[in-house]
């Protein structure tokens, strides 16, 4: 008897390890999670923090595999290093997906495609046109070389040594070419084609760029994609390898949180441009107006996110030199017209706007609409500021009594000849030779020694064009 019941017991106990371990193993299978990150638009610091943090999730949650769908024309190479940086630090492997069908992973795009585990792309997509864009170009209209030695050695075509600009693009095309090649040799691709995409723009639809192992795959969708790529092996950081299994992986897309969204929004330039005159005038209408409060706590904000946001950007502080220097002309000009001010506050300002940002990346270009506009508006308050001080020229001058004179005030309290009124926001000593009373509006006739002399206000006649 005893025999029995140990036997069933053991018999239970074996049945519900096997019970249990089946059930793990179904939990684990169903545990298997695919996060996806999408990057829509230029590639700038919003892009860089929205990546970090997701990978940052991924390897918290220990996400099976990261799909990083990109949409781009390029954008920022110091945010392009970022995300490189950020895919070849995670424990988690990242797969680049160009799609939808009709997208396209351009410049920085096509760098971060080589940088990620498993390259994909969907049809009718495309990839390439990764020379580095020319930065801090100059103004349209100067000249951008030194003049020649001799008109003898154009003639004789002999070799003049590189201008400097060719020689600041040698050396970013050159730092390019050695990033995105050491990137193909890492993940077993295309050298010589990534080198060419650089040196010569070239590029390539999604087939073509699978025929000359420049990626890994071509899938419609995602479903495909994490069917196709089930079973592969990938080396992530660290050394060590990845067995995927994503056939039954649940899909679930990272958002960007309000940081980057912010970022988004105010580090494009145009934004910040803007972000930093309002705040700047919000501080000078505080400064001329003490005790508003609104323009200088609504200026100082203004002003902090816009400086935060070209701390961001590559800007030419040359170029920020000058619109603060056209600025602070506009506000002499303000308050002590000369014209001549004026006109050299609007130039200063406009070169300084153009030559602000140092880059001509696709998406974080400053507007010419919005640089004509706020000009524009600089132009209208000169014209303002020069309407105003014509007229004030031309009038009459009302200076201490003068000013006074006729001006409305309201009787506060009265006793016999004398007692105080309210005129001009302030609180007056007041005489006069009748009695009024309290409320009564009453017209300043003249001022003596801080007094103010009044009397009632005259009443017209029908005849004058008044009312009985």
């Amino acid at each position: 008897m005893h025999t029995v019941r140990a036997t069933l017991v053991v018999a239970a106990a074996a049945v519900a390890l096997v019970v249990s371990s089946l059930a793990a193993s179904a939990e684990e299978a169903n545990s298997k999670l695919a996060l996806t990150i999408s990057v829509d638009g230029a590639i700038g610091p919003a892009t860089a923090r929205y990546v970090k943090d997701a990978l940052t999730k991924a390897s918290e949650r220990h996400a099976e595999v990261v799909v990083l769908r990109m949409n781009t024309p390029g954008g920022l190479s110091t945010s392009m290093r970022e995300i490189i940086a950020d895919v070849l630090a995670s424990r988690v492997p990242v797969v680049g997906y160009v799609a939808p069908s009709g997208a396209h992973a351009a410049s920085a795009g096509t760098y971060i495609l080589y940088a990620t585990h498993i390259a994909a792309m969907a049809p009718g997509t495309n990839l390439g046109a990764a020379t580095p864009v020319q930065i801090g170009g100059p103004l349209p209209g100067l000249p951008d070389a030194t003049p020649d030695k001799s008109d003898k050695e154009k003639k004789d075509g002999s070799d003049q040594q590189p201008k400097t600009k060719d020689a600041m693009m040698s050396k970013a095309t050159n730092d390019a070419v050695a990033l995105i090649r050491s990137l193909a040799e890492l993940r077993g691709r295309n050298a010589d084609w990534a080198e060419k995409a650089v040196r010569e723009a070239a590029s390539l639809s999604a087939n073509a760029a699978l025929q000359a192992n420049v990626i890994d795959l071509v899938a419609r969708d995602q479903d495909e994609l994490l069917r196709q790529i089930d079973g592969r092996v990938v080396e992530v950081a660290g050394g060590d390898t990845r067995h995927l299994a994503t056939r039954e992986a649940a899909r679930e897309a990272v958002d960007p949180g309000w940081i980057s969204r912010l970022l988004r929004v105010i580090t494009d330039p145009n934004v910040a441009f803007i972000l930093m005159l309002v705040g700047i005038y919000g501080l000078i209408f505080e400064l001329s107006s003490p005790g508003a409060v609104a323009p200088g706590v609504i200026g100082t904000i203004c002003l902090l996110l816009g400086l935060y946001a070209l701390n961001m950007l590559p800007i030419n502080y040359a170029g920020l030199g000058l619109i603060l220097l056209g600025i602070t002309l506009l506000v002499i000009e303000a308050f002590n017209p000369t014209v001549v001010l004026g006109l050299g506050g609007i130039i200063a300002f406009v070169l300084g706007a153009v030559m602000l940002f140092e880059i001509e990346a696709p998406g974080f270009r400053l507007s010419w609409p919005v640089i004509g506009i706020t000009a524009a508006m600089f132009i209208g308050l000169i014209l303002v500021v020069l309407g105003s001080l014509r007229r004030a020229r031309r009038g009459p001058i009302r200076l201490g009594a003068q000013a006074m004179r006729g001006l409305s005030a309201e009787i506060l309290d009265w006793s016999e000849s004398e007692g105080h009124v309210f005129t001009q926001g302030e609180r007056w000593q007041a005489r006069g030779t009748e009695a009024f009373k309290p409320g009564e509006v009453v017209e300043v006739a003249n001022i003596v020694d801080l007094t103010l002399v009044v009397r009632r206000r005259p009443v017209l006649t029908v005849a004058e064009g008044g009312s009985l």
